[in-house]
């Protein structure tokens, strides 16, 4: 993966169907941009900011591009209209890599020599529990052992819902009752996983923005517990995002990674909505590397996000 002409057929083809929103909004309005024009011309840059920011791209990040694509503009002195769809796919592409994103080949992991430990975060709705469960299928597919802790006990619905994923990945869940404390569970969770010799443990965390302070203490709590399992845990802070709020992502975005250290972005229900620029707005504004998209319900909908892939499918 990373390279043109070399993904799944069928992960393209799914890929493909997963942003037809996005990419039928955003061909309207570049067909509507470039009408009349011969070249890339002011009023052209001037439209492509207006399609751009209105793709939920964001306003800074649509800055940054319409930036680069002036001066690729000056440099070659005269550029077609046809040319535009290229060069946006290759800054945005460039963007995206700047940040990290695409990185991920597969759902292969590092090896640690203990388990890995990924800590889930995201508010309640935006697919968090969905996402773990298709990690959970995704890493067990690649022949990883895989563990789940219910660590989000302030929803007696969440302990249940993770164990509904646990049952249907088919794979140990540790859970507590409702209330119990968040970091007791995670403990439980990364001793029974070291026990057993298990290659990844995904950690469910509570769905919370109330306090930003309670968030933190709460977070930090379960990291501190789990390194005495564990040292340097988690390996990757996930947060959940749902990409069809468009900008409300960007502000939990920001709530969560000045709450935690967030190492790892998955924007979900990608397919449900025309907002798919968001992925590339929030992994430039806040340096935080994209590494799974949800296009669809199935497990196999969970997608390692691939820049090239993505941004040949937006504006192909």
């Amino acid at each position: 993966m990373g390279i043109f002409g070399i993904f799944d057929k069928s992960k393209k083809e799914s890929l493909d169907k997963g942003l037809s929103k996005t990419k039928e909004s955003v061909f309207k309005k570049l067909s509507r941009a470039v009408a009349g024009k011969s070249k890339v011309d002011d009023e052209v840059l001037d439209n492509l900011e207006e399609v751009l920011i209105t793709s939920d791209v964001g306003v800074d990040t649509t800055l940054k591009i319409i930036e680069r694509i002036e001066t690729r503009v000056l440099h070659d002195k005269y550029m077609g209209v046809s040319e535009l769809n290229m060069i946006l796919k290759e800054e945005i592409a460039s963007l995206l890599e700047e940040n990290n994103s695409g990185d991920a080949a597969d759902f292969d992991l590092p090896d640690t020599g203990t388990p890995y430990v990924i800590m889930v975060v995201g508010v309640n709705g935006v697919g968090k529990t969905t996402t773990i469960g298709k990690l959970a299928y995704n890493f067990k597919q690649a022949g990883k052992s895989v563990v789940l802790g219910a660590a989000d006990t302030f929803r007696a619905a969440a302990i249940e819902q993770l164990e509904i994923w646990a049952t249907r990945v088919d794979v140990p869940i540790i859970k507590q009752k409702m209330g119990a404390d968040p970091a007791s569970v995670a403990f439980d969770t990364l001793a029974s996983a070291k026990a057993s010799k298990a290659d990844v443990v995904i950690i469910d965390t509570a769905g919370r923005l109330h306090n930003k302070i309670n968030l933190m203490n709460e977070l930090s709590k379960i990291k501190k517990v789990m390194q005495k399992i564990v040292p340097d845990t988690p390996h990757e802070v996930l947060l959940v995002l749902d990409g069809s709020t468009g900008q409300n992502a960007f502000e939990q975005a920001k709530q969560f990674s000045s709450a935690t250290e967030v190492t790892a972005l998955a924007l979900t229900k990608l397919d449900g909505t025309a907002k798919g620029g968001v992925v590339i707005g929030i992994s430039d504004q806040f340096k935080i590397p994209v590494k799974y998209i949800g296009i669809g319900e199935k497990m196999e909908d969970l997608q390692i996000f691939d820049r090239h892939e993505f941004v040949k499918s937006l504006f192909s």
